[in-house]
């Protein structure tokens, strides 16, 4: 398992980039390039506070808000750095997306909402990631996200790190497709029906499958946490990462030293 966070660390996440690697601090974010010509080009700023300082102590609004603000810091990365390539800034994932959307509608078309439909149509919503993850160097840029944090947490070499970890997003999936499609069948039975019945169940499943994953992070050795992390480690494992090359851990690297160096260090 994951060992936590060393006090005197920064708490760090981040998001592969279709072509480097964007990193999350508490306050602060930054972006590496590697360009089509081969230039690395890096990028950081300030991240939008949305409220989620004042919503730490409260369970569910807590994960919204850090997840608008992860959503927030998207279009400023664009504007520091036009060439950023975003994961699903693809034609061929564009048009899973609105695939997998259509699709979605003629399995709730084709019968009364059940556990078993929804649970189909979930399934089908994680389409699009899998592609975006299977073409390109997103995946191998996944890794780098990965094995850059793990080395800088254990003062180790990112090269050395597991190309898989414990906090990564993909343990969100499953908590999060199971609570959607529970949700969705027992608001069709509730009588709650429309976008805004179908907004409310995507974000109280998004904050839920937050929750898990913090109770998770609060209880590493738990046998519980291992069952629900074993879905995101397959995910993981089988498509969501590769090993990255020496020129794409050089774009880690250089995303890592620029969140160090706007970051203010851990009291």
């Amino acid at each position: 398992m994951t060992a936590p966070v060393p006090e005197t660390k920064l708490r760090l996440g981040g998001m592969a980039l279709r072509n480097g690697l964007l990193v999350h601090g508490p306050t602060h974010w930054a972006a590496a390039i590697r360009t089509e010509d081969g230039e690395l080009r890096v990028g950081s700023g300030p991240k939008p506070d949305l409220g989620g300082k004042a919503a730490e102590r409260v369970p569910g609004l807590r994960g919204i808000a850090k997840l608008a603000e992860a959503l927030a810091v998207i279009p400023l990365v664009k504007q520091a750095l036009p060439e950023a390539r975003l994961p699903m800034q693809d034609l061929k994932t564009l048009g899973a997306m609105g695939g997998a959307a259509l699709g979605a509608q003629a399995i709730r078309a084709a019968g009364e909402r059940s556990v078993g439909r929804e649970a189909a149509v979930a399934l089908l919503s994680l389409a699009p990631a899998l592609l975006a993850l299977r073409g390109g160097e997103l995946a191998a840029y996944h890794g780098v996200e990965h094995k850059s944090i793990a080395g800088y947490e254990r003062d180790g070499d990112a090269a050395d790190a597991d190309k898989e970890h414990d906090r990564c997003g993909s343990h969100l999936v499953a908590p999060m497709l199971t609570a959607a499609a529970l949700g969705n069948v027992a608001a069709r039975r509730a009588g709650l029906r429309g976008p805004a019945a179908d907004a409310a169940v995507g974000l109280g499943s998004a904050a839920l499958a937050v929750e898990v994953f913090a109770w998770g992070e609060r209880n590493p050795d738990s046998r519980l946490t291992r069952l629900l992390r074993r879905p995101g480690h397959e995910i993981q494992r089988a498509v969501g990462t590769r090993e990255p090359t020496p020129e794409q851990l050089e774009v880690g690297e250089a995303a890592l030293a620029e969140i160090l160096r706007v970051e203010p260090a851990p009291d």
